[in-house]
């Protein structure tokens, strides 16, 4: 597929990770979801993340390269991710599975950071589904950009488990070079994610911080340390295996009722993230 030239604004670069240095901490726009992507920038800065994933959705203002540029150089939080609209409720944005793929991608080169995360294909996806590992190759020669295919989970339903995903929900065993693993989809896979991260060892490019409880079909996106994941010796795992990717906070938000109830489990994410990547928080961050 063609790469279309590109002409947009330039954000600040993303943070650097390299091997044996400072990890950095992000907070992922679907943290603050029903809030906007302004949102996520103002609490990262609010709270001292290291910068912001970016969700694509049906708001413009997350397809927007331009926009989001504005945003990253107003609140000083550069952008690490771009996650593409891969997701069963954003499958009528960006058209069809791979324009959504290479129109990230485009996105993430418009504002210098340098990995897009992907779901893997729907198992109705045909052709798509088929070729996904050699076209995600292609996009990444093409573009520069890593695609890290994200780890799902198997849909169960009355007893009965349903195959969804293409080749499979588990990118440990496939061919991926570059994968994104969350803790909430692991626990409702009833997956082991310390086992699974030392197994994917350099091939781990992304993490989604967040923690689940087993059983059952619901993906709980709870505060670290609040499920039943091994999260804190998977994250101090990292350095050992050289992760020289970017750890990105994707907690559920949407049942905080409170003043301050967000802010306060965004908080308590970071913090937990800092502790166990044995990381220092930053002086005169304010506690909520």
């Amino acid at each position: 597929m063609p790469v279309d030239e590109h002409a947009a604004q330039q954000a600040p670069q993303s943070v650097p990770a390299a091997r044996g240095t400072h990890i950095p901490v992000a907070l992922s726009s679907s943290s603050v979801y029903p809030l906007g992507v302004e949102d996520t920038f103002s609490i990262a800065r609010d709270l001292g993340y290291d910068g912001v994933e970016v969700m694509v959705t049906h708001r413009t203002e997350t397809q927007d390269a331009k926009a989001l540029a504005r945003l990253s150089e107003r609140y000083g939080q550069p952008i690490v991710a771009i996650h593409a609209p891969t997701l069963l409720l954003t499958q009528q944005v960006w058209g069809s599975a791979w324009e959504k793929l290479w129109r990230s991608a485009h996105l993430s080169q418009d504002l210098g950071c340098s990995t897009i995360v992907a779901h893997p294909p729907f198992r109705w996806q045909g052709s798509y589904a088929e070729k996904f590992a050699e076209g995600i190759a292609e996009i990444e020669e093409d573009t520069g950009i890593l695609c890290a295919v994200e780890n799902m989970y198997p849909w169960r339903a009355g007893g009965r488990t349903a195959a969804m995903y293409l080749p499979h929900w588990d990118p440990v065993p496939q061919s991926y070079p570059h994968v994104t693993w969350d803790f909430s989809h692991a626990a409702t896979a009833e997956a082991d994610s310390y086992e699974s991260c030392r197994a994917l060892g350099s091939r781990l490019r992304h993490v989604h911080l967040t923690d689940g409880l087993t059983g059952g079909f619901k993906d709980d996106h709870l505060v670290p340390g609040r499920g039943e994941q091994r999260v804190a010796e998977t994250l101090e795992l990292l350095p050992e295996i050289g992760f020289d990717g970017v750890v990105a906070v994707e907690v559920a938000t949407r049942s905080a009722k409170q003043a301050g109830e967000r802010e306060q489990r965004l908080a308590e994410s970071l913090e937990f993230a800092r502790h166990h990547l044995g990381q220092e928080q930053d002086h005169g961050q304010e506690a909520y």
